[in-house]
């Protein structure tokens, strides 16, 4: 029997890149699927404790087995800024235009351009936490490049690739990325307890 787990996010573009990456090994809820509306915290100061309040809120509310994400990206050249606030790192509106056109503004003229995705997962399964982790590295162009993905994807081009992931499109991207890489991690250790 497949295993049944919540996906604690209301984010669309996560949900899909999620969904195809994991394929038919594990059925997941969505957050819209178990009716939970709740705008859920994330006040910690790291991707791990963002990720863990996510995934604590539904397992404490709705007693379902669950996992959540906190992405960041974390800039070498601003002390690993813009990290866990990357998705408001322009303000609360979660503007992803905003946030790289901030973070170009605040690169320019700067040659270290190293950046990393960081990816935190936290799995809550039968009253245990887990946490995995993928982390893909890389360069923060000087512009916009390439319209598909969702947030920085425009403007990072992943180790090893000369496009950026909005080039590179979903295809690639879903088996790099550090989405893909933690994702993997988890359903490698869902198949295993099997």
């Amino acid at each position: 029997m497949k295993e049944k787990l919540v996906f604690a996010t209301n984010n669309a573009h996560k949900l899909k890149e999620v969904s195809t990456i994991l394929g038919n090994n594990i059925e997941f809820l969505s957050l819209d699927d178990i009716n939970c509306h709740s705008d859920i915290p994330e006040t910690a100061d790291t991707l791990e404790g963002n990720a863990l309040l996510k995934s604590r809120f539904i397992h404490s509310n709705y007693g379902m087995n669950c996992f959540s994400d906190d992405t960041g990206l974390e800039v070498e050249v601003l002390n690993g800024a813009p990290g866990v606030y990357s998705a408001r790192y322009a303000g609360e509106n979660h503007d992803s235009e905003a946030n790289m056109l901030k973070l170009l503004h605040n690169m320019k003229g700067l040659t270290n351009r190293n950046a990393r995705f960081r990816t935190v997962i936290s799995l809550i399964l039968n009253e245990k936490e887990y946490l995995f982790e993928g982390i893909v590295n890389g360069k923060i162009t000087a512009e916009r490049q390439g319209y598909s993905g969702f947030g920085y994807d425009p403007i990072f081009i992943p180790e090893g690739y000369d496009k950026t992931f909005a080039e590179l499109g979903d295809e690639i991207k879903n088996k790099i990325s550090h989405r893909a890489q933690a994702v993997h991690k988890l359903c490698k250790f869902l198949t295993s307890i099997q």
